[in-house]
């Protein structure tokens, strides 16, 4: 496939700080790059170079001629009273797109993003539905590559789902940086860590997150192996070295200057090979109460909307509740009733004497005005975790920040960094119940796994509302699923309410037009015999074209054919018949579908 992006020797400093130091890289035709990393190792700072929004310190990025860039930023927001519209025709006219052309690119684009009103004002809309807005000013322009920083943060679970089959589905290259593992497990055909850890600042390895993870730990595993063997090697020359070996010989020298540069290189490795991880662990409280909220026939809802309809349940300690269901299905209110913040309109709420209740709040709101010290210890100089009394400084380290962070003001703190100070005040709250509402949102990979393996050791009661699946099956005990219309299933996991969504979508359908449901068998009858047998048998064709059409995909990135022209050139003529028989059976299906009606 072609190149469309080329990385040289990539180094961005802030301070005395690196982000990274000579990274390189490239994107081609086709490629779906997720990109993961700590939080604090550039992963931002690199799209915004990539999207040319910032300039590097020192290196290059290189596009294609007439290479066209889309990109999505992790914060939508848009100026007051600008339709859908408005900003869509906006992009258009930025990026010089004929009049004549703005009609057709603006119904297709919206009509992928899925909008109802085209003339609603974005500013007002949902967190999730700004990012679809800032998703279709992007695609309107058609991209040859699209960057998306963060973009399943505010989407719910359905949102997340479209926004997988339309980066699967899409023509254009993507770069994503992501930490939801599922959404990167479904989307990138390849992946690529910045971490210090590694001797050029970025692994890549091509595959999807599964696929990656395989990649990394053999690649660990042998720098460990290297690691051994190096200070074997050090050990011995140092043994040598104490012997005080004069330096006149030329070959003694030689043999100095080696043992000095093996000590420095081990040096390094060690120094990269040190990881750390925040030291997240809730504290519970010593209550023996098991029943510690229950809900009795509870039923909440507004004018236009009802949200909770005779909802029965006891929370007990140990139990833990993912939360699922589109935005505004009632999710954020259950935490609410729980909290005593609201009273339901019908029903009873119940909580256990003296309960105690943590409550992690998805708007994440913390005074910028305050330096990292003040938010994380507001009384003094140190904070009592367990009984225990640790000075902020240990406190601080304990979720990765640097003792010379300390004085510097929240506002200048990344989201995860944000999310961390939010956790870490948390955890000095001993809780019978934990109530965490997008806990996921901004934080990095390793993080995230420290945080779930706390939750699952928590011996108290946690609800859980996250779009992130991956926590959701591996933190959950029960699933509740919201459908938006008051009604609440109890399932074992995110797939099995993902399943009964997609009955009651069927039922609905076939409830709305029962004629044509009752129609469709006799329907076919209408084909030919043959095209009959074609319409039977095309969608086993099309998935056979497909994996043809993957597999052409990635011979295009063998190492073979990448360093041969003619074989490029042959790989990418297969690919073109491969992609034409793949549109040929598509248009096929929709025929004999059309015909078929």
């Amino acid at each position: 496939m072609a190149l469309l992006l080329n990385v040289q020797s990539l180094t961005k400093t802030y301070g005395a700080n690196p982000l990274f130091r000579d990274i390189s890289f490239n994107v081609s035709e086709g490629d779906r790059l997720g990109i993961v990393g700590p939080n604090g190792s550039g992963k931002s700072t690199l799209l915004e170079l990539l999207g040319g929004r910032r300039t590097p310190d020192s290196g290059e990025v290189a596009l294609r001629k007439n290479t066209r860039l889309g990109y999505v930023a992790q914060d939508s927001q848009f100026a007051p009273g600008d339709s859908i519209r408005q900003i869509l025709q906006k992009a258009l006219a930025d990026a010089k797109v004929p009049a004549g052309e703005w009609g057709a690119r603006e119904g297709e684009t919206l009509g992928r993003v899925g909008f109802p009103d085209f003339d609603a004002e974005a500013a007002t809309l949902s967190g999730g539905w700004r990012k679809r807005v800032a998703i279709a000013q992007a695609l309107v322009t058609n991209p040859d590559i699209l960057l998306l920083d963060e973009p399943t943060n505010h989407l719910d679970l359905a949102g997340i789902e479209w926004l997988e089959k339309l980066l699967q589905n899409g023509r254009f290259a993507t770069v994503v940086v992501s930490h939801d593992r599922y959404f990167l497990e479904n989307v990138a055909t390849s992946m690529a860590e910045l971490n210090r850890a590694y001797a050029d600042g970025l692994f890549r390895a091509q595959g999807n997150y599964s696929t990656f993870l395989e990649r990394k730990g053999e690649f660990l595993a042998a720098q460990a192996k290297h690691q051994e063997a190096l200070e074997n090697r050090v050990r011995i020359e140092m043994e040598w070295l104490r012997r005080g070996p004069k330096a006149r010989a030329t070959k003694a020298k030689a043999r100095i200057d080696n043992a000095y540069e093996l000590i420095g290189e081990l040096s390094d490795l060690k120094n990269r090979s040190r990881t750390s991880s925040a030291g997240i662990d809730f504290s519970a409280s010593d209550r023996k109460t098991k029943r510690l909220i229950e809900f009795d026939n509870v039923s909440y809802g507004y004018e236009s909307k009802q949200l909770l309809n005779k909802l029965d349940f006891v929370l007990t300690a140990g139990t833990r509740i993912g939360l699922v269901g589109p935005n505004g299905s009632g999710k954020t209110t259950l935490l609410r009733l729980m909290r005593g913040e609201i009273t339901p309109q019908a029903g009873e709420v119940r909580r256990a004497e003296n309960l105690r209740m943590v409550y992690f709040d998805q708007n994440r709101e913390l005074d910028t005005t305050l330096t990292l010290k003040e938010a994380l210890s507001p009384y003094g100089d140190s904070v009592i975790y367990q009984d225990r009394t640790i000075h902020v400084a240990s406190w601080a380290s304990r979720f990765l920040f640097a003792s010379d962070q300390l004085f510097q003001p929240v506002s200048r703190l990344s989201g995860g960094e944000r999310a961390r100070v939010l956790i870490a005040n948390l955890m000095l709250e001993p809780a019978d119940v934990l109530l965490l509402d997008e806990p996921t949102n901004d934080l990095d990979i390793p993080t995230l796994e420290i945080l779930e393996e706390s939750l699952v050791e928590f011996p108290g009661a946690l609800v859980l509302v996250t779009h992130d699946r991956y926590m959701l099956d591996r933190v959950s005990t029960v699933v509740f699923g919201f459908d938006g219309e008051g009604n609440a299933g109890r399932f074992a996991d995110y797939s099995q309410w993902e399943a009964w969504q997609s009955e009651r979508r069927k039922a609905k359908a076939k409830a709305a037009n029962p004629k044509a449901a009752a129609g469709s068998a006799p329907a076919k009858k209408k084909l030919s015999y043959m095209d009959n047998r074609d319409l039977e048998t095309i969608e086993e064709r099309v998935e056979s074209a497909e994996e043809v059409l993957e597999a052409k995909r990635q011979a295009m990135i063998h190492p073979e054919v990448v360093s041969n022209p003619k074989r490029i050139a042959e790989a990418h003529q297969e690919l073109e018949v491969a992609q034409a028989a793949v549109d040929a059976l598509y248009e096929r299906w929709a025929e004999l579908e059309a015909k078929s009606k």
